[in-house]
């Protein structure tokens, strides 16, 4: 299973590369579309502003085969900048057109909060999905954000956690799932996450690739 890490220029890849690598898997971190377009697994993560997140995909020619790679029904994780970066827009520093996967928009934390959010808080499961499995309710991630998405479907939302508001730290739809605390910094339960990503991407590309009338080269 040939597993892609984008880079885009964010910081984090290593750290991501690493829990990949303890989780079983052999990521190879790339700036190149058509690396992208020939994955089976895909993470994006990332720190960052949104702006930046955005002109640096557009940059490295990234967004149309990241939106392709996705339509195709293969797995796909995103993480911190990588999950808002799936919304239509995010407020961060003005108003950015993000790659508009997930209807909504991403949104500043309240005011009066101290920011960034950094640091350990609860992860409650507001719906079964495979990426908790063997992750109890209320299981502690490490977060980091000042900004936070506000999906307009609420059926996309399988975690949540409060910080002055309560928000989707976990959205999952078809082959997307996305969260917006670090899982790699996040310890023994981070890596388990990870672990449950490549599962669920392993059984995605097989399904993929029956659809594709087998395994030739892309």
């Amino acid at each position: 299973m040939k597993l892609v890490i984008v880079d885009y220029g964010a910081g984090n890849l290593r750290s991501v590369a690493r829990a990949v690598a303890h989780a079983g898997g052999q990521p190879l971190i790339t700036s190149s579309g058509r690396d992208v377009e020939r994955a089976d697994a895909l993470i994006v993560p990332g720190v960052g502003a949104a702006a930046d997140t955005m002109a640096n995909l557009k940059r490295h020619n990234m967004v149309a085969p990241i939106r392709e790679y996705i339509a195709s029904g293969r797995a796909f994780l995103g993480v911190c900048m990588g999950q808002q970066a799936l919304f239509d827009v995010s407020e961060e520093g003005g108003e950015h057109p993000c790659l508009g996967v997930l209807a909504g928009r991403v949104v500043r934390l309240p005011d009066g909060l101290k920011v960034p959010h950094m640091g350990w808080n609860r992860v409650r499961i507001v719906q079964p999905h495979p990426i908790f499995e063997n992750i109890p309710d209320g299981s502690y991630f490490y977060f980091v954000h000042s900004y936070y998405p506000r999906p307009d479907d609420a059926a996309i939302v399988i975690g949540e956690t409060e910080y002055g508001v309560t928000f989707a730290s976990v959205v999952g739809r078809d082959n997307v799932v996305a969260t917006q605390f670090h899982p790699e910094k996040s310890g023994a339960t981070g890596l388990r996450m990870y672990e449950n990503f490549l599962r669920l991407a392993a059984g995605a590309t097989i399904r993929w690739r029956r659809r594709r009338g087998g395994d030739s080269e892309r």
